[in-house]
């Protein structure tokens, strides 16, 4: 088979705080060969979108290339065309005008423009609305014209972010089931489809190979063949077990380089925490125990209509505390999990306190900081600037807002939002005593 995309050793850095860099993408390698639908997988905030720009030429690499048909390309990729989540048409353009923005630089009379984007919509099924305006049209229908304005272009590979994400469900259905069959029926040019996702089921049935990427920095941790013949029965053992399969790679713990420790622990590692509350994750276990204390992921989340990026955050707090574990797919209560499905509030507090300070290195070790403070308190800023060098600005954000609320709530330390400083709660006893 033809590789028409090869990504070589790349890897991606971003600006932080004080001159610091730090990494998103790392030594990424991957084929997208003729023929092929290939899923890009991985947890919020792994560079999925920035290697799929890589790709498309838009973003450039700190280390590494990227070869179309076998040759190393300088600025946009001349063999793809882009479709976006959120549809970037512009309002005061007609459905035909947007499209034949697909062809500006092409070398064709503005007839022939304005006849192979009339071609294009008749065939992604916009006929009679040529003269329409975006905010005339549905979330479906605009997302129609962004996919014929790239396909208008003849693209060899036809790259898509998160392309179905804005929509309903059954938009978002039709429009995938439309998209498969163009590509099956060979009435688009294009020879091969790469497909940021977040959604497990979605990459089983619309790609030949899912990519997943780990996270901090991004690496491909798995390259995973779908060997399922189109169409696909969602309902068929061969495809719920890679749902399962793909359920199970996703809920892998994640682990970051300690960045809070003393000098004899500078080889620990510690966990990050997603950005849940306590609420979604005692409510998640107490409804694993109500159905028995263990379940299918993919079955659950179908039955929440919870799709990845909010189902996996809440699974992998759960497992982060020990709650739970993750085994093909199913998630199982432990016995510490079980305990906490049955306890009083008070004693879910106790219990959570617990587990996150055996199980979440990163708060023992704010907890360490703030104790060997005489007042027992530091600012904001100086948690947020040593997670910066390792995380970048916006992660660092999220993680401290997240620790800080886990801290609140298990009661291990407190944060007043007027002075931006995080204290102990012993310590704030003490203070309280001595006036």
């Amino acid at each position: 088979m033809v590789n028409l995309i090869e990504v070589r050793n790349v890897s991606k850095d971003f600006d932080g705080a004080n001159g610091h860099h730090f990494r998103v993408l790392s030594d990424i390698q991957l084929t997208v060969q003729e023929g092929e639908i290939v899923a890009l997988l991985g947890p919020s905030g792994s560079g999925k979108s920035t290697l799929l720009r890589i790709i498309a030429g838009l973003v450039s690499p700190t280390n590494g290339e990227v070869y179309y048909r076998d040759r190393l390309f300088s600025g946009a990729n001349p063999g793809v065309s882009m479709v976006f989540q959120s549809f970037a048409l512009f309002p005061w353009l007609t459905v035909l005008e947007n499209v034949e923005l697909g062809l500006r630089y092409a070398p064709l009379t503005r007839a022939a423009k304005r006849d192979k984007a009339i071609e294009v919509i008749d065939m992604i099924g916009l006929d009679g609305f040529e003269g329409a305006y975006p905010k005339e049209l549905s979330g479906g229908m605009r997302q129609r014209v962004g996919l014929g304005r790239a396909l208008v272009m003849a693209p060899d590979i036809l790259l898509m972010d998160e392309p179905f994400s804005a929509l309903d469900v059954l938009t978002a259905e039709n429009l995938k089931r439309d998209l498969l069959e163009l590509w099956q029926m060979g009435k688009i040019p294009t020879k091969a489809m790469v497909l940021v996702t977040h959604g497990i089921e979605e990459a089983v049935y619309m790609a030949d190979r899912a990519i997943v990427l780990s996270r901090d920095p991004a690496r491909v941790s798995h390259n995973l063949s779908i060997p399922l013949a189109h169409w696909r029965d969602r309902k068929s053992e061969p495809f719920t077990r890679l749902v399962d399969e793909l359920y199970s790679i996703m809920t892998q713990q994640k682990e970051v380089r300690a960045i809070l420790q003393e000098p004899a622990q500078a080889t620990r590692k510690i966990t990050t925490i997603p950005n849940v509350t306590a609420g979604a994750v005692t409510g998640f276990i107490e409804l694993i125990d109500d159905l028995g204390g263990k379940v299918d992921l993919y079955k659950i989340g179908e039955t929440l209509l919870l799709d990845l990026e909010d189902l996996l955050p809440i699974v992998e707090t759960a497992r982060i505390f020990g709650f739970g574990t993750v085994t093909s797919g199913d998630f199982e209560l432990t016995g510490i999990g079980k305990r906490l499905a049955d306890a009083t509030v008070l004693e879910r507090k106790t219990i959570v306190r617990d587990q996150a300070l055996k199980c979440v290195p990163l708060m023992e070790r704010i907890l360490w900081v703030l104790e060997s403070k005489r007042n027992g308190q530091m600012p904001r800023e100086f948690f947020l600037e040593i997670l910066q060098n390792s995380l970048g600005k916006d992660e660092a954000e999220e993680q401290l807002d997240s620790i800080i609320s886990w801290g609140r709530y298990t009661e291990l330390f407190a944060y007043d939002e007027d002075s931006k400083l995080i204290y102990s709660e012993e310590a704030e006893t003490r203070e309280t005593r001595a006036e």
